[in-house]
């Protein structure tokens, strides 16, 4: 079998999935030039690489991509694959599958609606963007979503057969590069709760401003870190109340200093108003760190409740300090269920465990062609059947 794999952003998690699929079966990976140079030493040397000139047209749909997309297209003819599978992210989607009409077809969805905030209708960039999530629903044999919540709105919302829509968990893709920099021994500096990641609105991160007063009532010295970037700061920066329990790092966070954020950290939270998922929490569990993430979209679903961490509503402050102050208080609790996320990172949501869904469906689609099939697959992985989560 042959599996063409393009994708236009999702690096990390793009690559790290070729990577797992090329121990079974030929890829070839379509990658753009944009800070491509950063991840091709990632590649597995069995991976055939083909690198577009994306960085001119980026952000562009028009005309002069179209030299652009026939190489895509001219490419992916050459390898003959049995399977094209593609990360919804970008508008050159639109054109790109009509013209890939001829093979089967299958999407990855990391979102399904644009996020509060980033859906203006009058925007021309989110009109595409609601452009290419439409043509993605509707042109692929497959649809792999990252949680129950998220198949069952395609299903009810967008009326996408059930049976073309699979679960599969996040997997791994945000844990290796930050794991490439932990530092032996490095352990959590005091009480310390990080929110990580984009600052938008839907983020939820003035309730855990809001929370603040409540955790250092119970527990003076606990510190809340802020780190990632977004949209203007100085709004959040005037709610805080005790502006000395937090530690603001208000810029794109490079992987060697995410790491330190990590390991210094005691809980990491995730007080989202709205969420498809989070690579947030997988990173979190790579580095045995509890998450308290609140109870939107699919989070839930990689959230084991009193195991990995504790699930609370959205829009609560007090819950969401209830449930932080009740880890900091039991740093054996905080211990014990970081070692019991990561075990479920390497189990449920790993690559070996997300590649098999993969095969199963790819096998479903087109046969072998009499190209030797997959390779060396578990027996547990077996084409003929797709489990339903």
């Amino acid at each position: 079998m042959r599996v063409a794999c393009l994708t236009f952003w999702f690096y990390d998690y793009t690559i790290q999935m070729v990577n797992e699929l090329a121990r079974h079966t030929e890829v070839l990976l379509l990658l753009p030039d944009y800070r491509s140079e950063e991840y091709v030493e990632s590649i597995d040397p069995a991976v055939k690489v083909h690198i577009f000139g994306y960085s001119r047209h980026a952000g562009r749909l028009g005309p002069s991509c179209y030299p652009m997309l026939k190489g895509i297209v001219s490419a992916i003819d050459a390898f003959e694959p049995d399977v094209v599978h593609f990360q919804v992210n970008n508008p050159l989607l639109c054109p790109l599958l009509l013209m890939l009409r001829k093979y089967p077809l299958v999407a990855t969805f990391h979102d399904i609606e644009p996020h509060p905030g980033e859906d203006r209708l009058l925007d021309a960039g989110s009109l595409l963007y609601r452009l290419t999530l439409f043509i993605s629903r509707v042109m692929p044999d497959r649809i792999f979503v990252h949680g129950k919540v998220l198949r069952d709105t395609l299903v009810k919302n967008y009326r996408v057969p059930e049976e073309n829509v699979h679960v599969i968990p996040i997997g791994e893709h945000e844990v290796a590069p930050f794991m490439a920099f932990k530092r032996e021994g490095l352990e959590p500096d005091g009480r310390r709760v990080l929110f990580f990641g984009r600052i938008h609105r839907y983020k939820g991160l003035d309730h855990l401003i809001q929370a603040e007063p409540l955790i250092t009532r119970e527990i003076p010295d606990a510190r809340i870190v802020i780190a990632g970037t977004g949209e203007d700061f100085s709004r959040y920066e005037k709610a805080m109340a005790g502006r000395d329990a937090f530690e603001v790092y208000n810029y794109r966070i490079p992987y060697g200093e995410g790491a330190r954020l990590f390991q210094q950290a005691s809980i990491v939270a995730l007080p989202y108003l709205e969420a498809s998922q989070s690579g947030v929490i997988p990173t979190a569990y790579g580095f045995r760190r509890p998450v308290v993430a609140t109870d939107v979209g699919s989070l839930p679903e990689i959230v084991d409740d009193g195991e990995t961490g504790y699930i609370v509503p959205p829009r609560d402050p007090e819950a969401l300090a209830a449930a932080i102050v009740r880890l900091l208080r039991d740093p054996g609790a905080c211990r014990r269920m970081g070692e019991q996320g990561y075990v479920k990172l390497k189990t449920d949501m790993a690559w070996p465990t997300i590649v098999r869904s993969l095969l199963a469906v790819y096998s479903e689609l087109a046969p072998t062609r009499g190209r030797g099939g997959v390779r060396d697959m578990p027996a547990d992985a077996a084409p003929a059947a797709v489990k339903k989560q």
